[in-house]
């Protein structure tokens, strides 16, 4: 039984708790304050101050984000198609006897845990004062991934039915912050329309988990939580409006009125 006063909400029977599983404390105070310094006192903090140059410390940033997604991309894919631990026309997760157990617990928990290293992204925009850059889309999505991680694993264990779909995250992820690092040493690369097809590879992606939510559904006998799949297909069509909303304005509506703005001139 969830007993949220004493800190313990282990509603999985999964009796590994690594860091920030098991207590909803932890995760709830990261994201706490993460919310307190980006909506205030970061903002405070900064009001009389001039942006930091950051350029060194987020390039470093970039590349550790491209290595350790990459690692984990290059994991997850030996850990389906080559030791083949799931059945991928229904992916459930393993037994807590299976062999691969511990490997699918570590996977899991090093997606998680880097969704809280991704929110440093908003705090250099605090720092570096790119407050346009901190758009409700943008607060709400790492909100979603970090705290929704947390409740993933701990009501329905490490693994399973996300376990693919994380890792098509994680490939995006690749993507991104390739583009970031290029972005920072290179104009060309600011000025190109690669910002506008990293959008279109989001949207993609999260297309592509809504139909493979749609596919497992359709899978006779498949015992995958319906509870996972069906707020999973909420968050990811939540996701897809948003972001189709984000291109619509900024590279559709924004690009018309610059055109008519030239012809004008």
């Amino acid at each position: 039984m969830a007993d949220l006063l004493n800190g313990t909400l282990i509603i999985s029977e999964d009796p590994v708790r690594l860091p920030l599983i098991g207590s909803p404390w932890p995760s709830l105070t990261i994201v706490s304050l993460y919310l307190l310094f980006v909506l205030k006192l970061g903002r405070k903090f900064m009001e009389k101050r001039k942006p930091y140059d950051l350029r060194g410390v987020i390039r470093a940033y970039n590349i550790m984000q491209i290595v350790y997604n990459g690692v984990v991309l290059i994991a997850g894919l030996h850990f389906l198609f080559v030791l083949r631990a799931y059945d991928l026309r229904c992916i459930t997760k393993l037994p807590l006897d299976h062999e691969l157990k511990s490997r699918e617990r570590w996977l899991t928990y090093s997606y998680f845990f880097n969704k809280f290293i991704d929110l440093l992204e908003t705090v250099f925009f605090v720092l570096r004062k790119k407050h346009r850059q901190i758009s409700f889309l943008h607060v709400f999505h790492h909100l979603v991934m970090s705290f929704g991680g947390y409740l993933h694993i701990t009501f329905n264990g490490y693994g399973g039915t996300l376990f693919p779909l994380c890792l098509l995250n994680v490939a995006v992820h690749v993507i991104m912050y390739a583009y970031y690092y290029l972005s920072s040493v290179s104009k060309d690369v600011q000025t190109s329309r690669w910002k506008k097809y990293i959008t279109i590879v989001q949207l993609v992606q999260f297309i592509l988990v809504l139909a493979n939510f749609s596919y497992t559904l359709m899978q006779p006998n498949c015992n995958a939580s319906r509870t996972v799949i069906y707020s999973g297909m909420f968050v990811s069509t939540t996701f897809i409006l948003m972001f189709a909303n984000f291109y619509i304005h900024n590279y559709i509506l924004n690009g018309s009125k610059q055109k008519r703005a030239l012809k004008t001139d």
